[in-house]
């Protein structure tokens, strides 16, 4: 009888198991990324954290015409690996101009010190407190990754956001940073209507209205910077090149390229980095 109540148990807990998030081993902490997920359980969505096998290989060197924003986000990094001080960092800009690429690029540069990168999706930034919880008793050195981040009004992820980069009654972890991508520089939309609350006095001063400060606020919490612009047309047939050489196309053919690589630009509206590799895709098989 203790026998068959003992498998029931036994039963009755793997079917539990299944609805509960996949706790993290010792081995999972080997990898070098990790991204946050939810899962629908018991006791409603839960988080947690899946290890990323496949990372990209994006190097330094691949990123061709953003030595400003490379040196930048390098020193930055740099300095965090190393226990030194470092800020939070956004990084704003045209679309496709290596903004995302270029914090792969950071994992695979300072991997092997101890940097691992966490992406988090925009929807699950009100977890940003139990991720945190999470990161903050291991020994590595965590990058949280948010791309592409844009909020309308009223979405719950822009406070939880703010709170976390600066205002949480709990200090911000030494080993966790927030390094954040997005198309909007104030990462919310702004409205000729917002000007309408400034006020003008008689001496000439002129006061801020709330709508305003509270646009700017979430971007001004990230103490790091880093504004990115379209290539130029020669700059645009670098990065074409350099993606050529890279499915080692002969020096002919990659000239031979160039008329094709603009008209590629000019049917997409855009020169980038991006472009530049999509291109480069396209001519190197349409080549072997």
């Amino acid at each position: 009888m203790a026998a068959d109540y003992s498998q029931q148990l036994v039963q009755l807990l793997t079917r539990l198991e299944e609805w509960l998030p996949p706790a993290m081993t010792e081995a999972d902490w080997q990898a070098h990324a990790y991204r946050w997920r939810r899962k629908d359980t018991l006791f409603g969505k839960l988080g947690y954290l899946q290890a990323v096998t496949h990372t990209s290989k994006i190097s330094f060197a691949d990123l061709q015409h953003i030595e400003r924003q490379k040196n930048l986000i390098y020193d930055n990094t740099a300095h965090f690996v190393a226990g030194k001080p470092a800020n939070n960092v956004l990084l704003t800009g045209a679309r496709g101009t290596g903004k995302s690429s270029l914090i792969k690029a950071c994992l695979n540069e300072f991997a092997k010190q101890g940097l691992r990168l966490v992406e988090v999706d925009k929807e699950h930034l009100t977890d940003l407190g139990d991720i945190t919880d999470q990161l903050a008793k291991r020994p590595e050195r965590f990058i949280i990754f948010c791309d592409d981040l844009s909020f309308e009004d009223g979405e719950s992820g822009y406070k939880s956001l703010k709170s976390a980069l600066d205002g949480s009654v709990a200090a911000q972890s030494d080993n966790i940073l927030i390094y954040a991508t997005s198309n909007r520089r104030h990462l919310l939309p702004e409205y000729m209507s917002d000007n309408e609350s400034y006020v003008h006095t008689k001496d000439g001063e002129i006061h801020p209205g709330e709508v305003v400060e509270e646009k700017i606020s979430l971007s001004e919490r990230f103490g790091l910077w880093i504004s990115f612009y379209p290539p130029k047309q020669d700059e645009y047939l670098d990065m074409v090149d350099h993606w050529l050489k890279h499915f080692d196309l002969s020096p002919e053919k990659i000239k031979a390229a160039h008329p094709e690589a603009l008209i590629w630009a000019l049917e997409r509206g855009s020169r980038s980095g991006r472009v530049a590799w999509q291109f480069a895709r396209h001519w190197a098989g349409q080549e072997s």
